[in-house]
């Protein structure tokens, strides 16, 4: 079975490799005469694209999006969307002489387990170049989400063991996170975080950290019951990105801490819309595996590159000796600043499958 399609009616299919000549995907399921062009995906790809300030990788791409079906005069027609973006500033010569020397950290040592044959140069498909083609197809769903009302907003809340008091931001600020280069909505934090970045890539090393996505405007009535719940599935679409090494919705693991009178989330009626609603978020907007109506809200542990130029010790996979390697390049000293529009776009893809699997799109308000 390919691991590289995701999404049941939403469905999406990623393909091409970090050092290849262009990577992609194909989106499936996109209901016709939804107004889409190539400047909208080229917004979200800016966010996430490399080389666009100090603290992240200065590989220069262009990641420039070029839309080759499914969209006609500006209104998508209902068949699959294939985009593409083509590589352009990648050097393979690092990668040629620790070709035989997997990199610690990395997928190198699984992937060639696995399959025997691989390209080795720059991770291949386990890059997070991979993740270009994901905030494509999140750019679709985000403006399938936006018709109706629905909002994906995230923010880096921790970087280096920095973090933000969650108690005092507010959501306006979360709207304005992509002002500073860390994408945190506390501009002191964020400071301390940039500096604590510097001082690793100096000492030739790297810092992971926390983001946080929510989603506003999440109908009631989402999500399966038992296998196919929503909350599930937006863990496997978080821990499916290659530097999230962990995944928590609502309190999640705070939840650990608490008393039963503490974790839940007590009923009342909103006066406004006479709906049923919580007095408190503990659960995330998602009770059952089922949205409440209330705003879903989940967070990633994003792991420190494993691409670091301090010595590491590896295998040789020739001599079967141990041997030393320093892995050269371009990479990022902490990805938590471009991994949020990554995130962005898993939830994203996520909510829209689910919306259009509970027929909750009216596909005919676009024609």
């Amino acid at each position: 079975m390919s691991g590289n399609s995701f999404g049941r009616m939403f469905r999406i299919t990623t393909f091409g490799e970090s050092h290849g000549q262009a990577v992609g995907v194909v989106v499936d399921g996109v209901p016709a005469g939804l107004e889409l062009s190539e400047k909208d995906v080229q917004v979200e790809l800016d966010r996430r694209r490399p080389g666009t300030s100090r603290i992240v990788t200065p590989r220069a791409e262009p990641d420039k999006v070029e839309i080759l079906s499914g969209v006609f005069q500006g209104k998508t027609l209902g068949t699959p969307i294939a985009m593409v973006v083509k590589n352009v500033a990648f050097e393979d010569e690092p990668y040629e002489v620790i070709k035989d020397l997997p990199r610690p950290g990395h997928a190198d040592i699984t992937y060639l387990l696995k399959y025997g044959h691989v390209d080795y140069r720059g991770g291949g498909r386990a890059s997070g170049r991979e993740t270009v083609s994901r905030v494509a197809a999140g750019a679709i769903a985000k403006k399938l989400l936006k018709s109706v009302g629905i909002r994906v907003l995230a923010h880096t809340i921790e970087v280096a063991g920095i973090g933000v008091d969650l108690d005092k931001i507010s959501l306006d600020a979360v709207q304005k996170a992509d002002e500073n280069l860390i994408r945190c909505a506390d501009q002191s934090a964020a400071k301390k975080m940039v500096e604590a970045i510097k001082k690793a890539q100096e000492e030739g090393d790297s810092v992971g950290g926390v983001v946080e996505v929510i989603v506003m405007g999440v109908p009631e009535g989402l999500g399966e019951t038992v296998f196919d719940k929503l909350d599930a599935d937006i863990a496997k679409a978080l821990m499916s990105i290659g530097a999230v090494k962990g995944v928590e919705i609502g309190a999640g693991f705070g939840m650990a801490r608490m008393r039963g009178s503490e974790a839940v989330d007590q009923f009342t009626v909103d006066p406004k819309t006479k709906k049923i609603m919580t007095l408190t978020n503990n659960a995330g907007g998602i009770l059952g595996g089922i949205s409440t109506g209330m705003p879903i809200i989940a967070r990633i542990a994003v792991k420190p590159t494993s691409s670091i130029s301090k010595p590491l010790t590896t295998v040789n996979l020739k001599t079967m000796k141990e041997a030393t390697i320093r892995v050269k390049g371009k990479h990022d000293p902490c990805i938590c600043p471009r991994i949020v529009p990554v995130i962005e776009a898993m939830l994203a893809l996520v909510l829209a499958d689910h919306m259009l699997r509970a027929g909750k799109v009216d596909s005919s308000r676009f024609k």
